[in-house]
């Protein structure tokens, strides 16, 4: 289990969700980003992020079309893991 706050930009507040490693992080569409995933190698039992990075997965995803790790779709293209087309993605969508 894992706590997880989101901070919500449309109201100015931060909310708690407690989800299973298994269940989808809040926020995302059709359950393609799990609890775990998001989690990656952190122990960490409290995670965090915020409502807008979370429909930027869900357009990511959408416009990607398929399947896409986390490090793929938001990791910094110095930090290295890109292919071509997912910097080209990168590109158009950020």
């Amino acid at each position: 289990m894992a706590r997880i706050l989101v901070y919500n930009n449309d109201t100015n507040a931060m909310e708690t969700y407690i989800r299973g490693e298994d269940e989808a992080m809040p926020y995302n569409t059709n359950g393609t980003l799990r609890v775990g995933e998001f989690r990656g190698t952190s122990k960490s039992p409290t995670l965090w992020t915020d409502k807008r990075t979370m429909q930027a997965w869900n357009s990511f995803r959408y416009i990607y079309g398929r399947g896409i790790s986390v490090g793929s779709a938001f990791k910094r293209a110095y930090e290295g893991g890109h292919t071509r087309s997912e910097s080209a993605l990168r590109w158009y969508f950020f």
